[in-house]
Formats: C-alpha cells, structure tokens, sequence
C-alpha cells in the first residue's frame, strides 16, 4: 500500500525496529536521526533509555538507562548534539552525539517555581544562533527562550485559547524565515511567533497534533492524533495527508506522537500512549 500523493510517496516498512537482538520497546514517544541517519529513539516507559537503531532498524546500542526518569523528546542538532526533555527531572539535558552529559538547564527532580522553567518541559531546539527554546508543556503553557550561553532572555503564553496563550505547547520548531512554530496541540493549531515571541499568525486546520519537523526543503511534517500524518507547507497548505485505524503496516493504533525525515526523505513515526512498541517507517518512493 503506498501513503501520500503527488511527489511524497510512501511506503511502510513492516517490522522496522524490532531488531536482531530482541529488543523490546516501552512506550517511545520521540525519536531523531543524525547526520548517518541513525535513528535515536526515546524509550520512555516503564525502563527509560535512548535506543539507537540504524537505518534498518538493527539495533546499535542504547544509553541513559540509569539517568532519565520520565524522558519525553529528543532533537539532534546539525552537530549531532542531543537534546532530552525530562518530564520527571524537569530538565533539559544536552548530550554528546555518544551520550555523554554535556550541560543541564533547570534543577533535576524539582519543577520549577510558577512561570519559571521548568514544569514538565515538552520540547527543546537550539537555532542556529545557539538561542535555545522550550515548551513548557505539561505543568504550564509556556515557551522559555534561552540564550546560547543558558540565560532565560524571555517567558511567553499563558493559559488560554487567545493567540499566544496555550493549552499544552508540546513542540517547538524554528523554520528558514526565522518564525518560531509551536504546536499548541489541545487548542488544535500550530501558533507562528517571531524569535522574541510576537504573534504572526496561525494554522487552525489541523487536528491535536504532537510533533513538527521541517525538512531542508522547507516542508512540514506533523505527527497528529488521533490518526494522522500530515505534510504541509510553510504557509501551512496541506501537500498530503494519511491516517488509517489499524494494527496493519502504516496503520495507526493511536496517537502519533513524534516523527522525524532521515537524509533520503524517509519517515520515521512512533505512537503513544497505549500502544507499546509502535515505530513505523515509511520509505519514500519516486511518483
């Protein structure tokens, strides 16, 4: 069966991520290729760890196991530098492209105080200035700025349906024209800020979506709940679109919740909360 339309095309890869070595998924819930295009997947639940996967799907290795408590998503940065959340810590870890702790931002196992970080941050991305954005997504509707030194510059949103108020901002992206993109996933849109968080607009069409990544061709990809990827624009104009109930090849069981495009075009999604061990990849195919 082939998803998509037009010049994105796709197929399912059936089994991907099960791996020679009977690894055994929790519940992942984010995952991001490097520069080789392995695959970093967040095992979240019940044993926390980072799981690395080549392009096939074989396993390569894993780490964290006895540091993240609750990890959430992950971003890989154009130096392979890697970017955890931590629900339960509440912090923001960055990470060499071997594991290694390299810094923390916010005070491991204590929320942050009421508008300050953190409470159960979402998503963390560094642009290419070094700054470094977060959706405080579970414990407040906020978006902390960083600058690339790690002083908190600035603190927007609030609770609300109103532009620039959130009701759980649970990933943040930053595209070529400079806009912040935060996916405010209960009030079903993607919000557009400049970098000092003015309000530009939004994108309202979409379902509860949970995950964004932009491609190096200015294309969108978002990870929808309940069953639905989407690809978009960067004026947010839906390219194609697919979502199936099922436990079939490309089917979808639940939410899609993380989804990132490896160096050839290939997707990589993976479904929360109750459905254990759901990594799809979907191989794209010439039209």
């Amino acid at each position: 069966m082939i998803f998509g339309s037009g010049e994105y095309q796709y197929r399912a890869v059936a089994g991907w991520g099960g791996g020679p070595d009977g690894w055994e998924f929790g519940v992942v819930s984010s995952m991001a290729a490097d520069s080789e295009d392995r695959v970093h997947i967040i095992d979240r639940e019940p044993n926390p760890a980072i799981v690395v996967l080549d392009r096939d799907g074989v396993l390569q290795r894993t780490w964290g196991q006895d540091f993240f408590k609750v990890p959430h998503s992950i971003w890989i940065d154009e130096d392979d530098l890697i970017y955890i959340t931590d629900c339960g810590l509440h912090t923001v870890t960055i990470h060499s492209p071997s594991g290694e702790l390299i810094s923390t931002i916010g005070t491991p196992g204590e929320p942050g105080a009421p508008g300050k970080p953190f409470n159960r941050p979402t998503w963390a991305i560094r642009a290419d200035d070094g700054e470094l954005y977060v959706t405080d997504g579970y414990g407040q509707n906020l978006v902390h700025r960083f600058s690339a030194g790690g002083e908190l510059l600035q603190t927007w949103g609030g609770d609300g349906k109103e532009p620039g108020q959130f009701d759980v901002p649970h990933c943040v992206r930053i595209d070529s024209r400079n806009r912040v993109l935060v996916v405010d996933r209960t009030n079903e849109r993607v919000q557009i800020f400049d970098r000092e968080g003015s309000f530009q607009g939004e994108w309202t069409h979409l379902m509860a979506a949970n995950d964004l990544y932009i491609d190096d061709d200015d294309v969108v990809y978002l990870a929808e709940a309940p069953r639905r990827i989407s690809i978009l624009d960067l004026d947010g104009n839906v390219i194609t679109q697919w979502g199936e109930e099922g436990t079939g090849p490309g089917q979808m069981v639940d939410h899609p919740h993380g989804i990132w495009v490896d160096s050839r075009g290939d997707i990589y999604m993976c479904e929360v909360p109750f459905a254990p061990n759901r990594l799809t990849k979907y191989e794209r195919v010439s039209a």
